[in-house]
């Protein structure tokens, strides 16, 4: 009996003892889990990169095709806090009839708040687009709770349709042919560099966890 207890009381012992390298060994190797560079891809000159991480068409190339019907749909979410016909009453926002190409706050009697009106310049396109990127990163401390338009086709879209009650600003000249095709190749390269580091890292991971 004392014998298959002690016999009983090794294979138990060696049991956990095999199960602790093993726990030891998963993490000495990160074999449980992969791991993300810090950067993923490089950065290239002229392209623009939104909040998540995704090259985006610089929002010339956007209006230059930008549909103001489609704005106007887009625009139903702001109807709740906003006026954009000439001469519209202000409510919990502004009236925005002619508001591209003047300054931040420039509506008359409508209480904007510090973090707005103390940016300089005027609300021209990019201002514009950044403002519906996300208000509280254009504005820290802004009263705006409006979450932001993460798609560059309503953005581009409600700011052409913005631009058609009473402002009326030329678009900006997009791109040469030359330099939009650069740009999309620059997009696609960086995609393609961001997908080869993070494949070397997962074949880093494999070959340690082989070790």
């Amino acid at each position: 009996m004392d014998n298959n207890n002690t016999i009983a009381g090794w294979v138990l012992a060696g049991g956990i003892a095999a199960l602790g390298f093993s726990i030891l060994s998963g993490k000495y190797f990160h074999a449980d889990k992969s791991e993300r560079p810090e950067t993923m891809g490089f950065v290239i000159e002229g392209v623009e990169s939104s909040d998540d991480g995704k090259e985006e068409v610089p929002m010339s190339m956007m209006l230059a095709k930008a549909d103001v019907a489609a704005g106007e749909a887009v625009f139903k979410k702001c109807i709740a806090c906003h006026t954009i016909n000439d001469g519209g009453a202000n409510g919990i926002g502004p009236n925005l009839y002619n508001s591209l190409g003047k300054p931040h706050g420039h509506v008359a009697g409508f209480a904007y708040s510090d973090a707005l009106t103390s940016i300089e310049g005027d609300w021209n396109f990019d201002n514009m687009n950044a403002w519906l990127i996300s208000p509280r990163k254009y504005a820290p401390g802004t009263k705006m709770t409006f979450a932001g338009l993460g798609k560059p086709e309503d953005r581009a879209n409600v700011i052409a349709y913005m631009n058609a009650q009473g402002s009326n600003l030329p678009y900006p000249e997009p791109p040469a042919a030359e330099e939009a095709v650069a740009t999309e190749e620059a997009v696609a390269e960086a995609d393609v560099a961001a997908t080869e580091v993070a494949e070397e890292t997962v074949e880093a991971d494999t070959a340690a966890a082989a070790e």
